[in-house]
This record gives structure tokens, C-alpha cells and sequence, in this order.
């Protein structure tokens, strides 16, 4: 680890804790050549996934999409460690399917298996926009089946 202040290749780790329920570790270091001290953060870095989306078109599995999306359809309705629980829980049943390519389709059938049981408010804003409800009766159907 380079430190940010010197570039000094080897620093000394003073303290070690863990985060996001142990997906996470936060180093607090130490330069050995100047001494200053800064946190770093370690988690999993997941292998190469590709998204493939309806049209068709690839591109590289981005998470803060997952985030972003899910924080609008929740906005305000789930606390922060629920949202980020869920997060986890969805990106781990991506990642458990052992494939290198998944449709965007299938992300939004896990987000919404697992949102519908958590807030049904969310799941019909997220099912609007992945169901594309071109009409009011489309929504009122999707209700129906809550």
C-alpha cells in the first residue's frame, strides 16, 4: 500500500475493524517513512460480470445501478442498513448463479421477489418502471395480485 502522502510503499496497519457485517474491513495505517497515518477499505471485488440488456447490448455489471434504482423506488420508505441489506441480498443471489453473463431482466425478477416481501409500496414503484406500465389498469392489476 502507497502511502497518499509520500508514495512510501510500506506502511504498518495500527487497527482493523470490520463493516457491513464483515464484507468489509477498514485498515487504519501508518507510513513507516513519514508518519502519517490514513484508512483504507477492503472488500470483495467481485469477478467480471456482464449484464446483458434488453436490446440486446452488453455491458460491464455496475452496482450503483442497483443502488440507484432501488433508492428511488424505496425513497424514504426503507432505513439506510435495510436498503444496503437488501442490496447485499441481491447481489449475492446474482453472484451464488456462478455465471459470467446475466439478463437485466432476471436482476429485476430477484429485485422484485425480495422487495415485494419487504415493502409492497417500493415493489410496485420499481415493477412500474421494470413491468413498464403503460396504463393505469396495468397498475391497478399488479395491485391486485399484491
Amino acid at each position: 500500500m502507497l502511502c497518499p502522502y509520500c508514495d512510501y510503499p510500506e506502511t504498518k496497519v495500527l487497527d482493523s475493524r470490520k463493516l457491513q457485517n464483515g464484507r468489509v474491513i477498514r485498515r487504519r495505517r501508518e507510513c513507516l517513512h513519514c508518519r502519517q497515518r490514513f484508512s483504507t477499505k477492503e472488500s470483495i471485488q467481485i469477478l467480471q460480470l456482464t449484464v446483458i440488456k434488453r436490446n440486446g447490448d452488453k455491458e460491464e455489471y455496475r452496482p450503483e445501478k442497483i443502488k440507484q434504482s432501488l433508492s428511488i423506488a424505496t425513497n424514504k420508505r426503507l432505513k439506510k442498513h435495510q436498503l444496503d441489506d437488501l442490496i447485499r441480498k441481491v447481489e449475492g443471489e446474482i453472484f451464488a448463479k456462478g455465471k459470467k453473463q446475466i439478463e437485466s431482466k432476471k436482476i429485476g425478477e430477484i429485485i422484485l421477489r425480495r422487495l415485494q416481501k419487504m415493502d409492497e409500496v417500493s415493489y410496485l414503484r420499481y415493477a412500474s418502471v421494470f413491468k413498464s406500465f403503460g396504463s393505469g389498469r396495468r397498475f391497478v392489476k399488479e395491485v391486485g395480485k399484491i
